[in-house]
């Protein structure tokens, strides 16, 4: 008998749920059974069109064979290999193949890889990179770290440090020294835009700001998302993320983009790297990285960071930093299966040729009651509610608890509703997905 299949209600008690109110939902749970393509199953029979790509992880939809069979296999043959002064092939392996597809251009690709356990591992290994490249080259005084306001880079101690969201830092302790540019949001000039808002290219200027208050010597690096996902789809203002990597070339500061949301094909491109045409020094990842199967991350890293730290005694090890699951053989096996199937499908492009259609369902909504603002890029949307008096947040909790029973999956983050589908989407699901938010909207109070 599956685990999922038992014949009385499972015991919430025992399980202490993240990021969840768990005292609300164990009162009223919503639980998954199964998954197959774009959808999901609940406990009681009902189909749920996933709206949200699981987590924004689940790009070439559920229930893959291909990737199942290869972990079978895998496990089969090797189920754990140490990593610390070890190897096994199948590592390597992922990562020449992940070097292929590397964020950047012919040439000068971010091709040297670091695995990690998850998005929040791969910040803190980034960060940590960051600082190491910076003590090697004579630099060890910029120990500073730059993020930016409703940035959310994982919740390790440098990714909640460096991350800008208030509740995710309010208990928490963070690393001494970090500093945060302002945000890009800008609702008033770059309200329902399809795309790349057209204002705002100035704020990249914030961090010349945080140089002058600072001193650049002190500033190791900046990290930002290509496109905030968590806070609500920020999309960067044209030339925003160009000008970012200008100040920080000028100044000595390594860039460092949190694609773990963007990354594998989110935005019609490979990275939001290639997307935007702009190279950061870094580049975070995980979720889409094995189509959510199993957890995993990876750090891409430019050659200039990467041979920054090779030099010394050949036995020094030059980065003391790793993971019991760095490269684990199963995930290595899933997202080896993955790649497969992006490739064999298309699915690193398809969401440059779903987007006009996609866009074209978001927007519907404008005009709705409670609806103040739609942000689309690539297969992404933020629908942004007003928030009722005294409340923020429960308007948007109500409308997502009304779509889960009636069959949509949508993911809410205070007011603002976030939607990332799998890549594997057709056109009559975005229709689905408008209608049954747009009822939903017409409900709630």
């Amino acid at each position: 008998m599956d685990a999922h299949n038992k014949p009385n209600a499972p015991v919430l008690d025992s399980y202490w749920m993240p990021f969840t109110a768990n005292r609300q939902f164990k009162a009223a749970p919503r639980l998954l059974a199964a998954a197959e393509g774009m959808h999901y199953t609940s406990v009681d029979g009902r189909t749920i069109l996933d709206g949200t790509a699981g987590l924004w992880c689940v790009n070439a939809g559920h229930g893959r064979r291909q990737i199942a069979a290869a972990v079978e296999r895998q496990l089969s043959t090797m189920d754990f290999a140490p990593s610390f002064q070890m190897g096994h092939p199948i590592a390597f392996d992922f990562a020449e193949r992940l070097a292929e597809i590397a964020p950047g251009p012919a040439g000068a690709k971010l091709d040297r890889v670091f695995f990690t356990g998850s998005g929040s591992e791969s910040v803190d290994t980034a960060l940590k990179i960051a600082l190491a490249y910076q003590r090697s080259i004579g630099q060890g005084a910029r120990t500073r770290l730059i993020g930016r306001e409703r940035g959310y880079h994982g919740v390790g101690f440098g990714g909640i440090s460096v991350g800008g969201i208030v509740n995710n830092r309010r208990v928490f302790p963070q690393l001494p020294g970090s500093d945060h540019l302002r945000h890009t949001h800008d609702p008033v000039k770059n309200a329902f835009v399809k795309g790349q808002p057209e204002h705002g290219v100035e704020l990249a200027d914030d961090l010349e700001r945080l140089v002058a208050l600072h001193g650049a010597e002190t500033i190791a690096a900046c990290i930002v998302e290509p496109v905030a996902g968590s806070t609500g789809v920020l999309i960067p203002p044209k030339g925003y993320l160009e000008r970012l990597r200008a100040i920080c070339e000028k100044h000595g500061i390594l860039l460092i983009f949190d694609e773990v949301i963007t990354g594998f094909g989110r935005l019609g491109a490979a990275f939001a790297t290639d997307y935007f045409g702009v190279t950061p020094d870094l580049v975070t990842t995980a979720k889409g990285l094995t189509n959510g199967a199993i957890p995993m991350g990876a750090v891409f890293a430019s050659r200039k960071v990467h041979d920054a730290l090779m030099h010394g005694p050949e036995g020094q090890i030059e980065l003391f930093h790793g993971y019991t699951y760095s490269g684990h053989p199963a995930a290595c096996a899933a997202g080896i299966a993955t790649l497969d199937i992006y490739r064999d499908e298309g699915l690193m492009t398809r969401a440059a040729e779903l987007q006009e259609d996609w866009h074209e369902a978001m927007h519907s909504l404008r005009g709705l009651r409670h609806v103040i603002d739609i942000r689309t890029i690539g297969l992404i949307a933020g629908i942004e509610l007003q928030s009722r008096d005294g409340a923020p947040g429960a308007r948007a909790y109500d409308v997502f608890v009304d779509c889960f029973e009636r069959g949509l999956l949508i993911r809410v983050t205070g007011d603002i509703i976030a939607f990332s589908p799998p890549l594997i989407a057709e056109k009559r699901h975005f229709g689905e997905i408008a209608s049954t938010l747009a009822d939903a909207l017409k409900r709630v109070k």
